[in-house]
């Protein structure tokens, strides 16, 4: 997967994502920790509700469940609270899709969709990543 990536045009890190049960004391720990506010948003067709805080050039990202039967709240209550996924930035999101499939990687979407802040993301399978959840994302 490493080599694949490492080939799309634009690629740098863009966010490391944590899931959490109660956002407000999550974001309240962060501020305390001196970051700076974040911003809050609500993804619906995702089941989740995000705060992200700018860091240097990337992010961190909070996102704890809204909908109990979705994929973040089965995520927590296996796996309970943490680390949940690693985003890369991408200049051309469809592109990277459709090379990253010619290369045998597995996608879970190989559609782009919107995200918080508007931005176009798309999953990339564990099983591709050594594990790892992975998400393209394409600022707009």
């Amino acid at each position: 997967m490493t080599d694949h990536l490492s080939e799309i045009p634009g690629l740098a890190l863009h966010h490391v994502a944590l899931v959490v049960a109660d956002l407000t004391a999550a974001s309240e720990r962060q501020r305390q920790l001196g970051f700076p506010a974040g911003d809050r948003f609500t993804v619906a067709d995702q089941g989740v509700e995000v705060v992200t805080f700018a860091v240097g050039p990337g992010y961190l990202e909070l996102i704890s469940p809204t909908n109990p039967d979705g994929a973040i709240a089965k995520f927590m209550a296996k796996r309970g609270e943490g680390f949940h996924h690693v985003a890369y930035r991408v200049d051309d999101l469809p592109s990277a899709l459709t090379f990253l499939q010619a290369n045998g990687v597995r996608l879970i979407d190989s559609t782009p969709r919107t995200g918080a802040h508007g931005w176009q993301v798309a999953f990339v399978h564990p099983e591709s990543c050594g594990g790892v959840l992975t998400e393209l994302v394409q600022v707009l």
